[in-house]
């Protein structure tokens, strides 16, 4: 169907369409994927994408419809809704030469029609692959592009000396790479990854279940890959890698506490390197860290050391009106349940912020 329309990816047929336009488009980027984006989608939510298809190329806006009505704060009845992206680097993906005008001049009539008062969107890293936000944009913590394309020297010389010297010391160790396109030592990720979270006491949100996983590797065959580095065949350090038509995302993983003076990270993280080289990959997106410039994302640079790239999001209040009501409902309902909200500066939307309220003096409410 040409023109401006949204798809819903649980209906069938709407799927198979977007499906469809999606493998249609030269840079396939996973994170369009109706199955990347059923992952981060609540049972209540509506996973979606808006499509503007013509001769002239096409716009790929995949998104998540999420009900206010679902949040405790809410008062009844309440119909209104907002929009995010999924987890990564998103929105308005474009190919060809569509009209952006006309597709931002669509979309703002749908989130009307659809009474949608906000939208908050990842956007991807390479400004080129998407049309400009029609909106706000900020710039988050700094990200990591390893670009490929280059010859295994040239690669090889453009790490920081320390890179060169663990991976070499990893080699002697007896360290040994391996692909698994089937996730089938995904038990042996899934172990490493959540020892490794423990030992940096990472936030919740990235405690993804099993289900997680294993709906990535039953729904996104070709887009995945696991990449193990054994010890004695025993998994010391794995990552899991999503797979575009041009790049690859360093997505999860970790390493064993025992294996860390071997560096077999800086051993997978070279082979990784390597695989998308020999695959005609463009780019290997390494990410940032917990904190702005922190110790990861120096970690991550030494792979890439003129590799650093701005990472942006986009804002947009579609409704202030109703923005502003949203806000009250959740102080009203936070003050009802003794704690005093204190959103911090900067956080969107407003009224969404996960953990900020504190006891008001006085109250015996948990």
């Amino acid at each position: 169907m040409p023109g401006f329309h949204t798809l819903d990816s649980r209906i069938a047929s709407q799927r198979d369409k977007w499906l469809a336009l999606w493998r249609s488009w030269p840079e396939r980027e996973v994170f369009a994927h109706p199955a990347y984006v059923e992952l981060f989608a609540r049972p209540c939510d509506t996973p979606l994408c808006a499509v503007m298809d013509s001769p002239q190329g096409g716009i790929l806006y995949p998104l998540i419809l999420r009900p206010l009505a679902a949040e405790p704060w809410a008062k009844s009845p309440c119909t209104w809704c907002d929009l995010t992206t999924p987890y990564g680097y998103g929105g308005p993906f474009v190919w060809g030469r569509p009209d952006a005008a006309e597709f931002w001049t669509a979309f703002d009539s749908w989130t009307a029609a659809a009474h949608v008062v906000s939208c908050f969107a990842r956007l991807a890293l390479f400004p080129e692959t998407i049309i400009p936000f029609a909106g706000t944009t900020e710039d988050r913590a700094p990200n990591v592009v390893r670009r490929l394309g280059l010859t295994p020297d040239a690669l090889w010389m453009d790490y920081e000396h320390k890179v060169r010297k663990n991976v070499k010391r990893a080699r002697r160790s007896g360290l040994r790479f391996e692909v698994d396109l089937e996730g089938n030592r995904l038990s042996e990720f899934l172990f490493v990854y959540h020892s490794t979270l423990e030992r940096r006491n990472a936030e919740a949100m990235y405690y993804f279940p099993r289900a997680f996983f294993e709906h990535i590797v039953t729904e996104l065959r070709g887009q995945f890959a696991f990449f193990h580095i054994t010890k004695e065949d025993e998994v010391v350090s794995s990552e899991l890698v999503l797979i575009s038509a041009h790049n690859l995302y360093s997505y999860l993983g970790g390493t064993t506490a025992q294996a860390l003076e071997l560096r077999p990270n800086d051993l997978l993280k070279h082979e990784v390197a390597m695989w998308g080289t020999e695959r005609s990959k463009k780019a290997y997106v390494l990410g940032g860290g917990y904190t702005p410039r922190d110790g990861i994302f120096r970690y991550k640079l030494s792979f890439a050391p003129k590799g650093e790239i701005a990472f942006k999001v986009g804002m947009r209040v579609y409704d202030p009106k109703r923005y502003g009501k949203l806000c009250d409902w959740r102080a009203t309902w936070e003050k009802a349940n003794g704690r005093r909200w204190m959103p911090p500066s900067g956080y969107f939307p407003t009224y969404r912020d996960p953990g900020q309220a504190r006891l008001l003096p006085g109250s015996d409410r948990p």
